[in-house]
């Protein structure tokens, strides 16, 4: 690597975290309003520039909570993106981070130094955000698919456990499909991505339905 070299310079890194929750059956994503150039009054995902001194998972976990206020979140790198001119600033690589939040759990700023507005908004109402954070948005939206029915990213938001009628219309809401109640049941059940907790409770008033929690350690598979 020659440092002296021009075409090293002027070149910067953004760590951008696309947060879901699903808020009775629709999916959300976490959405700021930006204070400053470029993209001022634009919506954006929640992210900012790397410091040269900082891992990049600390970066997105502190741009997270500059611009948010939220700690803790669990989070995975899914992508990257090197459009030249995603920013008219300089040339900036993304690095795009996913996770899913229980919205009920966390209390998101309104406001910060670089942002005068944050809120959960639904896939299908979300505009023209800054930079190029609806392709963004896009690519998390298919990982999101694929870890659905690969992982227990959605354990998050089933803390004590979920009924089958519930965690069917999560992953209705994600995949944008309708399954059999009996078929979905079946297919879950010997996934291998759930246990039963041999408790139960009442769905929508209905009678009392077992309560199932995700696996902790889970083989990667498709389920669905």
């Amino acid at each position: 690597m020659e440092v002296n070299n021009p075409l090293y310079k002027n070149q910067g890194i953004h760590v951008i975290s696309t947060l879901f929750t699903i808020d009775n059956g629709v999916v959300k994503v976490l959405l700021i309003k930006r204070d400053n150039n470029p993209f001022k009054g634009y919506w954006s995902l929640v992210g900012g520039a790397l410091y040269n001194n900082e891992e990049v998972i600390d970066g997105a976990k502190r741009e997270i909570k500059e611009k948010t206020g939220i700690e803790n979140v669990d989070i995975q790198m899914f992508n990257v993106f090197s459009k030249i001119n995603r920013s008219p600033l300089l040339r900036m690589i993304a690095i795009g981070y996913i996770g899913v939040i229980d919205f009920n759990k966390v209390n998101v700023l309104k406001k910060t130094m670089k942002t005068v507005d944050a809120d959960w908004v639904a896939i299908d109402k979300v505009g023209t955000l800054a930079y190029d954070h609806n392709e963004i948005l896009e690519s998390a939206l298919e990982k999101l698919k694929d870890l659905i029915c690969n992982s227990n990213i959605l354990s998050s938001l089933y803390p004590k456990g979920f009924t089958i009628p519930e965690i069917q219309m999560a992953y209705e809401s994600v995949l944008k499909k309708k399954y059999d109640r009996r078929n979905f049941r079946k297919k879950l059940i010997n996934s291998g991505l759930i246990v039963d907790t041999n408790k139960t409770k009442k769905f929508e008033g209905k009678k009392p339905a077992k309560i199932y929690k995700f696996k902790n350690k889970i083989t990667n598979k498709n389920v669905f």
